[in-house]
């Protein structure tokens, strides 16, 4: 069968060793190492380079400009005892990349169906995203994180080396969870967590910093912060409160609106930081 019938771009460069199988879409300078396999329902965007032993099984949409390191797995079948075989996906974003020994399963028929990979993420080291799993844009997943089904991830969240997330947990945008933590509930967009079972500990100011938020706006947040988890009372008269002092800015809503959306795992809850330390850390 030739290149055009299987689907490959003329441009692609494939190694002698490497099985792609009938079917296979390879788009225009892709570059397939030695010793890959890929299936048939597999399509890789333009310039995709998948470096050695990678394998790509199932309905797997790679982006382009995708870097694959040797030994990574996408697509293959979730861990999950009621999937039996149905047609689920994996979706990767443009120029996310994935390296050594990381695993991304496709989605079950429990699930949505699809398990997603946003843009420009880096999925390091031996990391799992298990099925259904849905991840934004510029998400960092250290060495040996692992993620349990239906876990969701919004844009520019870390996740430290070793760290458990518990299915069904929603992380917000721009998270930073502390290395070897196990998290087993909801995250605040801009929250920082830590511990085994993980705690809220603050917000992630360095993260917030680095990505250009004013000074004014970071105040807001702190006390915003404060007046959600560290104010007597019950929890939902605290919400109310912080939504009557700060409702009118727009960060602070999309705080708001991540607690008060629908959740399978509650709230992930403030522990017990040095607020003289997080003090001085804004004022640096």
């Amino acid at each position: 069968m030739t290149q055009t019938e299987r689907g490959i771009h003329p441009s692609a460069e494939i190694h002698p060793t490497a099985i792609v199988a009938p079917g296979a879409a390879i788009g225009p300078g892709c570059r397939i190492g030695p010793f890959c396999l890929i299936g048939a329902e597999a399509a890789l965007g333009e310039g995709v380079v998948l470096d050695s032993h990678v394998s790509v099984d199932g309905i797997a949409e790679i982006g382009p400009g995708v870097r694959v390191s040797p030994y990574a797995t996408i697509g293959h079948a979730p861990q999950d005892l009621k999937y039996k075989g149905q047609p689920t996906r994996v979706v990767v974003g443009a120029r996310t990349i994935i390296r050594e020994h990381a695993t991304i399963h496709r989605g079950s028929v429990g699930g949505h169906g699809v398990t997603t990979v946003g843009s420009d993420c880096l999925i390091m080291v031996n990391a799992h995203v298990g099925h259904d799993c849905t991840l934004d844009h510029h998400v960092i997943l250290a060495n040996n994180v692992m993620l349990g089904g239906h876990v969701q991830i919004a844009d520019t969240v870390f996740v430290g080396g070793g760290a458990a997330i518990h299915q069904f947990v929603r992380i917000g945008r721009q998270v930073v969870v502390g290395g070897m933590s196990g998290v087993e509930a909801d995250i605040i967009p801009f929250g920082a967590v830590m511990g085994n079972r993980a705690r809220l500990t603050g917000l992630n100011l360095i993260g917030l910093k680095r990505r250009g938020f004013p000074r004014s706006q970071i105040h807001t947040l702190r006390a915003a912060y404060r007046s959600l988890f560290r104010t007597p009372g019950a929890f939902q008269n605290r919400v109310e409160a912080t939504e009557a002092a700060f409702g009118e800015d727009a960060v602070v809503r999309e705080i708001l609106a991540f607690i008060q959306a629908d959740s399978h795992r509650g709230l992930c809850r403030a522990g017990r930081e040095m607020l003289e330390d997080e003090d001085a850390e804004a004022e640096t």
